[in-house]
């Protein structure tokens, strides 16, 4: 299906036209109608899927069609990280190039003051959408900087990681903030009882789309050692004594344990960095330049990375312990063989974790070859093929606190633009836009 299929308007046609952005992909061929059809939404789908412009290019168009508060927030997008809300803010100018009336900034921590002065500029001069990171957001409202009371749409990117780190309480915050009657609309990569409980509390009956996972690449050699805990490091110890590994991931659940292994690694000389959540954003941002470039042979992080990290050259990924979704395992070991390239991908079962493998070689429709332990080791539990898991997916409906949503936003009322007939003239449209630059928030990605 193309995008000319669609109702949006001629302006996000014109800029896709330039983009070169025909076929849409799947999730957003699913989320573009059922958000311009002004519905609550929760969309299930991996980084990569396109689901950045599922979400923008819908509420871009209706933004533009007019109808909505004159010198008032219309939107918010929420994103876990600093850059993924980079990311989003990169692709609102690429969409937003012929939208002379909607303007645009990004918020987001773990920069200096002056970055914080022009955030705070950029909003007091009045934007129709910002991408936010929740802290940073919090800060802003707090210091008066933004009436959130008019609000139209609330996007919530990634909301898995962001619950993973710590965000739920600021979200929550945030949303007692807007209007009853306002359009949720929330993507996230897996969906555990968390996320049910946040879609509960914060969607309306939404429309629930789900994009199925895509099985690991074919050209990842998979492999496990079936293990006790403490066995685990050294494992560890004989995958870098065996061979010159580089170029390395190494996935733990816990900040503690990628703290043990980052000191146990470095004990062996090898030249690695930790990447968790008690570093500062300067710090993350750092570590992850370094190992871009090649000066950092061994990354050891918690899933903070598992999904957006945008390098194509990784040739292991070491989970040290079993993923509880196998989403997220195929997030983890989807690191490594991009571009073309061969990749291995090697696992730590614990004894506790062989239920959770299970589940894990059943969505794959195979069984990984587990390797025999490292001399010295002792011997490991038996690997049992455990029956599946009964699903913990919540019963019952959506609600949205209690409440019943209010009538609905005059722009309501307003016909989309049909396209019949549509035509792209690069050139016509006249000069870009200077309002849609983040006034005073353009990011250095």
């Amino acid at each position: 299906m193309t995008f000319e299929e669609t109702n949006l308007n001629d302006n996000i046609l014109d800029a896709l036209y330039d983009m070169h952005f025909e076929e849409m992909t799947p999730i957003q061929e699913k989320c573009i109608p059922e958000i311009l059809d002004e519905r609550d939404l929760i969309g299930i789908a991996q980084t990569g899927t396109g689901k950045t412009a599922a979400y923008l290019l819908p509420i871009l168009s209706m933004l533009d069609d007019g109808g909505y508060p004159k010198d008032a927030v219309n939107c918010i997008v929420m994103a876990p990280t600093r850059e993924l809300a980079q990311q989003i803010d990169q692709a609102m100018q690429g969409f937003g190039y012929y939208l002379d009336g909607i303007s645009s900034v990004a918020v987001y921590g773990g920069n200096d003051g002056s970055r914080f002065d022009v955030e705070t500029k950029g909003l007091k001069m009045g934007a129709d959408v910002i991408i936010a990171t929740p802290g940073r957001l919090l800060s802003h409202i707090r210091m008066g900087h933004l009436d959130l009371s008019q609000l139209s749409f609330f996007v919530l990117d990634e909301a898995d990681r962001m619950l993973d780190m710590g965000f739920s309480d600021d979200i929550l915050s945030i949303a007692k903030l807007l209007p009853e009657n306002h359009q949720t609309i929330m993507f996230s990569a897996t969906m555990p009882n968390k996320i049910q409980q946040l879609a509960r509390t914060l969607l309306f009956k939404p429309v629930e789309i789900k994009i199925a996972v895509s099985k690991p690449a074919e050209k990842i050699q998979q492999s496990a050692f079936v293990c006790y805990e403490p066995q685990k490091l050294g494992i560890i110890r004989h995958l870098f004594k065996a061979g010159e590994l580089e170029r390395v991931i190494i996935f733990s659940g816990k900040k503690d344990k990628v703290k043990d292994i980052t000191r146990e690694l470095k004990r062996m000389n090898i030249n690695c960095a930790a990447m968790h959540s008690d570093l500062s954003q300067a710090e993350r941002d750092d570590v992850m330049y370094r190992f871009k470039a090649g000066q950092i042979s061994v990354l050891v992080a918690t899933d903070i990375v598992a999904r957006g990290i945008d390098i194509d050259d990784i040739l292991c990924v070491i989970n040290y312990d079993v993923p509880r979704d196998a989403e997220d395992y195929v997030h983890r070991i989807g690191r490594t063989a991009r571009a073309q390239r061969d990749g291995v991908a090697i696992t730590l079962i614990s004894d506790n974790d062989i239920r959770y493998f299970s589940d894990i070689e059943r969505f794959l429709e195979r069984d990984i070859t587990k390797t025999p332990l490292p001399d010295g080791l002792g011997e490991g539990p038996e690997y049992k093929v455990m029956p599946a898991r009964k699903s913990t997916r919540g019963r019952g409906g959506y609600s949205h606190g209690g409440k019943r949503r209010g009538a609905k936003h005059p722009h309501n009322n307003t016909p989309q633009n049909q396209q019949s007939n549509h035509k792209h003239k690069h050139g016509n449209k006249g000069k870009k836009s200077t309002k849609n630059s983040n006034q005073g928030g353009k990011s250095n990605s």
